[in-house]
């Protein structure tokens, strides 16, 4: 579909058109992964009274992040700026009487060994109800602006062993793999694909192997860019706009909790 930029403010993308592309990402989820689409079935949502919730990953989850604030739950500042703390907002705003604590250890430029070396202190020692990890970007771009090795396999092989971990100590987790997306415009140039698509692919095993919940980002932005230009939802094709982001926890609500906005 053309993109029609007369049919967008100049600031924002209209709530319809959010919830035009949330609509379609589900149906999307409902078909790549089963368990996508647990909080709308019988399985209920994972995100219940007095949980806690961790968001992992790199420079998307990070988001600008206070790291002296780091220890306090629910705190903005400790959040970020990007679609972990609108995700964590909007459920605190919807649930505000369930002591649902939330944290984010995402790190900038973080890979998959990344998160592996310091997975006990700032994953498994704060004991999270709800596990959820973006990462994978940096695995592959790391290979083109920097020259490093790496391979979808290896990550894949990584990201099993990070999970395996994971399970191993704290067997009762619910886990959110969230799939690593790009979009067409900015840093990302056409020699990441097929190569990218890879990433993709092991993400949505590692999830399917692990029986997690999967929120697919990338079939969501395809969606998106539909309705508006690449730039407007990513400008550098990896690191989203406010509208990007927004659409990013609209979409992370209504795949994990199924209360979306």
């Amino acid at each position: 579909m053309p993109h029609d930029e007369s049919n967008l403010s100049s600031s924002a993308v209209s709530r319809r058109q959010f919830a035009a592309i949330g609509a379609a990402t589900l149906a999307a989820a409902r078909t790549l992964h089963g368990t996508a689409q647990a909080a709308e079935t019988g399985g209920g949502s994972p995100l219940k009274p007095g949980i806690t919730l961790l968001f992992q990953g790199d420079s998307i989850t990070d988001a600008g992040r206070s790291r002296e604030a780091a220890g306090d739950a629910n705190s903005q500042p400790a959040l970020g700026n990007g679609y972990a703390w609108l995700a964590a907002s909007q459920l605190l705003v919807d649930r505000p009487g369930d002591g649902i604590k939330i944290f984010n250890r995402g790190i900038s430029g973080n890979k998959v060994p990344d998160l592996a070396g310091r997975w006990q202190a700032e994953c498994i020692d704060l004991k999270p109800n709800v596990l959820s990890i973006l990462i994978g970007v940096n695995d592959i771009w790391r290979t083109f602006d920097s020259g490093e090795k790496g391979t979808a396999e290896e990550y894949e092989k990584g990201y099993h062993a990070l999970i395996a971990q994971t399970k191993k100590a704290l067997p009762d987790v619910t886990l959110v793999v969230c799939e690593p997306f790009v979009l067409r415009c900015g840093a990302v140039k056409d020699e990441w694909f097929p190569k990218f698509d890879g990433y993709r692919a092991a993400a949505k095993r590692v999830a399917e192997q692990a029986g997690a919940i999967f929120v697919p980002f990338q079939t969501m932005f395809d969606e998106a860019s539909k309705i508006a230009p690449p730039e407007r939802w990513a400008g550098d094709g990896v690191h989203p706009s406010n509208d990007g982001a927004a659409l990013m926890a609209h979409t992370w609500r209504r795949v994990v909790d199924g209360g979306g906005i």
